[in-house]
């Protein structure tokens, strides 16, 4: 059936269009904004809704033409990203670092409920669809680094790289800025913090492993879950779970620090797992963990609902309801200090059962921390070099 674009205008952020019958309610299908399944399948998304920023919103609708002529599937596109810095400063007092690095915007891996997504709102896209398939490079962050830690007055810190966008994610194996950010570290004697989804991590474990043995090195994994049909549909184009443990592994036994974080806790869809991940996480080698409560800032609250009610209809009331229970009555709340961990009695039985699992595993029992007594500022482009 043919379908065609009509321009209409933008609801005001955060709230959902309206249908023809009026407002919808909290278990509707959004039949009115939902992407074709061949178009989008392989992706995260549902919608490819414009960003908040967008004057008018586009709506796929029937005609009643019957065209024959059929919009094509979301294919993934690289762009150049011409930034001019590639170190990102924060001041936020709930996050244990003060800048990082992300080589890419927008990430394939499509997982739903990737709180990163309003960020492709401010280059005119949607955080939807668009978000996982048109995707923006960093060729020169390698270069760009070392200009920046050769700079006058430079004091080092651990860098956090996939903090916002997986810097493994699958175009990383073509464009390869991950390992040449990775070198320029090595050789600066620079600290970095690595948090992923990807196996293919391990493509750069001789650098991790050197930096490791300096104290320069920590990686972390991201299991979700263990289940998975349950991934698939979350987090499409990431690694399975059973390669992330055994990505942990091989990394554990290289002597690169390693931490597994049980990052998003979803009530009622994935809570219930927190120990088994832990448990799988320790018996691959694991020795720290962490996690973050799901979060739903801006469009990825629509986001995830469309894709709840999608997959698991039968769950969207229960599940939407104990999110509520742990933000004060909302989809989200951004207050530095509960963002992460939420708030409630619901919010506190998860952290309690992550504690104890964590005590009873030995796991956070000691903490490897990195250090910056290796730096040497990399020499400018226009320095002499020494002659001995």
């Amino acid at each position: 059936m043919a379908r065609h674009n009509a321009a209409q205008k933008r609801p005001p952020a955060g709230e959902l269009p309206s249908s023809p019958a009026g407002a919808y309610d909290d278990v509707s299908e959004l039949l009115g904004v939902v992407v074709d399944h061949e178009r989008r399948r392989g992706r995260g998304a549902q919608s490819n809704a414009a960003g908040r920023y967008e004057p008018l919103a586009r709506v796929a609708f029937d005609d009643g033409w019957r065209s024959l002529e059929e919009l094509p599937p979301f294919k993934t596109t690289v762009q150049t990203d011409a930034t001019r810095k590639i170190v990102t400063r924060n001041e936020s007092p709930d996050i244990g670092f003060d800048r990082s690095i992300n080589p890419y915007r927008g990430c394939e891996h499509g997982c739903v409920y990737c709180f990163a997504r309003p960020t492709h709102a401010y280059l005119g896209l949607s955080p939807g669809l668009d978000f996982e398939s048109k995707l923006f490079v960093k060729p020169e962050a390698a270069e760009l680094l070392e200009r920046e830690l050769s700079a006058p007055g430079y004091k080092p810190a651990v860098i956090a790289i996939g903090t916002n966008t997986d810097p493994y994610q699958p175009i990383e194996r073509k464009y390869q800025v991950m390992r040449r950010i990775l070198e320029v570290l090595d050789r600066a004697g620079h600290p970095v913090g690595i948090v992923t989804k990807s196996a293919l991590v391990l493509r750069d474990l001789d650098i991790l492993a050197r930096m490791a043995e300096r104290k320069l090195a920590k990686v972390a994994l991201s299991v979700t879950t263990l289940d998975a049909e349950l991934a698939r549909k979350m987090e499409p184009r990431a690694a399975t779970p059973m390669r992330r443990l055994e990505t942990l592994r091989r990394l554990a036994q290289a002597g690169v620090p390693t931490t597994v974080m049980v990052a998003p806790v979803i009530p009622a869809l994935n809570d219930m797992e927190i120990e088994r991940i832990l448990e799988a996480a320790h018996t691959a080698g694991v020795r720290e963990a962490g996690y973050v409560l799901l979060r739903l800032p801006l469009e990825v609250r629509d986001l995830f609902r469309e894709w709840l009610m999608a997959n698991y209809p039968d769950r969207y009331r229960h599940v939407m309801q104990l999110v509520r229970d742990m933000r004060g009555g909302k989809d989200y709340d951004s207050t530095w200090g509960t963002r992460m961990k939420g708030t409630g009695p619901y919010a506190w039985m998860i952290g309690r059962r992550f504690e104890l699992a964590c005590e009873k595993l030995g796991l956070n029992a000691a903490r490897v921390n990195l250090t910056t007594q290796h730096f040497r500022a990399p020499k400018a482009g226009s320095e002499q070099l020494s002659l001995f």
